[in-house]
């Protein structure tokens, strides 16, 4: 009998108890890095059973390189890399991980949201050079309370966020999502805009936790920036194509909109050479992180465990579990069962 084999991308984000949970399980596994080529993927891939990835586009190409494939497994949340009808027309089943850090990114928003609230990095930056700093305006942060929290997508983790920022520290709750009845918003604290332009002119501090698909990219252009307030500040912490990143340095730069907490963008690494966002290093008012606010101890023993739940199920034949609620994996008809 021909040993299983499967192939897991961007080795840069360790899973140790995956890797060591497939081979122990007698698999043949291949870790490849997040930055491999297409033309070796697709090489790659021609003897395997199971595909997992988290960063790697996995394209039409690749898919159709793969005439044993049993499944794909995105480790993480966002389906987007992955060519889904290329999927769909091999009976290929996708399967992604939903629930693992809907609390921890939640947090992690909430981080650079008090972070530029109080001005956090560039007074940590001051102490690290001077060693204190006496009151000045340069230094004078807000308050969360009594604030405007504008959700731009309010599944899961703006749902956390919700109750956060609510119930945790008295702030006003709007959210704009098409997919979310008013009810089912209320019940989480969230008062309902039925259109973008309604929340963007009154938020004080505007979170992106939209999906993005072809029709939310650039959901926050250019337009959009000039309709937020000049003091408030915009949080991304879902996919950096959500923006328009050019008309958000534009924004920053000429001051039209008050800060930016980014832990997502569309070219990652981020780098001050030739990256077109390195201007961003420079702006106090500007707090990065380098996508890893979903990257916590509990959040990972989640994730690890629950893909290999997946990759069981792959690879024992059984149906693959689906637990989000995108349209794009509720959509499928073979090999899954839904929750």
């Amino acid at each position: 009998m021909k040993r299983l084999k499967a192939i897991r991308t961007d080795m840069e984000l360790e899973l140790p108890r995956v890797d060591l949970g497939l081979r122990s399980r007698g698999v043949e596994l291949v870790v490849l890095p997040e930055g491999v080529s297409e033309d070796e993927l697709a090489a790659r891939v021609s003897d395997v059973d199971l595909l997992l990835t988290c960063y790697t586009p996995i394209t039409a190409r690749v898919i159709a390189s793969a005439p044993r494939l049993r499944g794909i497994v995105k480790y993480g949340v966002g389906i987007d890399a992955i060519n889904f009808e290329a999927a769909g027309r091999q009976g290929i089943p996708v399967v992604n991980i939903p629930e693992y850090a809907e609390e921890t990114v939640a947090e992690g928003a909430f981080a650079l949201m008090i972070g530029l609230a109080r001005k956090l990095g560039p007074m940590h930056l001051q102490m690290q050079k001077e060693h204190w700093a006496w009151p000045a305006q340069k230094w004078l942060g807000s308050d969360l309370a009594g604030k405007t929290l504008g959700l731009v997508g309010v599944g899961r983790i703006g749902r956390s966020f919700a109750r956060m920022a609510g119930a945790g520290f008295r702030m006003k709750v709007i959210g704009f999502d098409p997919f979310v009845d008013l009810e089912t918003m209320r019940r989480y604290g969230v008062e309902k805009c039925d259109r973008l332009a309604e929340l963007l002119p009154v938020a004080d501090f505007v979170s992106l936790h939209a999906v993005l698909k072809p029709e939310t990219q650039h959901l926050i252009d250019r337009a959009g920036l000039a309709l937020m307030k000049a003091s408030a500040v915009l949080i991304n912490v879902s996919r950096g194509a959500l923006v328009d990143e050019s008309a958000l340095l534009d924004a920053l730069l000429a001051g039209r909109i008050a800060g930016a907490g980014l832990d997502v963008f569309s070219q990652e690494p981020l780098s001050p050479l030739g990256h077109p966002l390195r201007g961003l290093f420079e702006m106090p008012n500007v707090l990065l992180m380098p996508h890893l606010t979903f990257y916590t101890q509990e959040a990972m023993e989640r994730l690890e465990r629950e893909t290999l739940e997946r990759c069981d199920e792959f690879l024992q034949g059984r149906a693959v579990l689906v637990k989000s609620s995108d349209p794009r994996l509720r959509s499928q008809t073979k090999g899954v069962v839904f929750a």
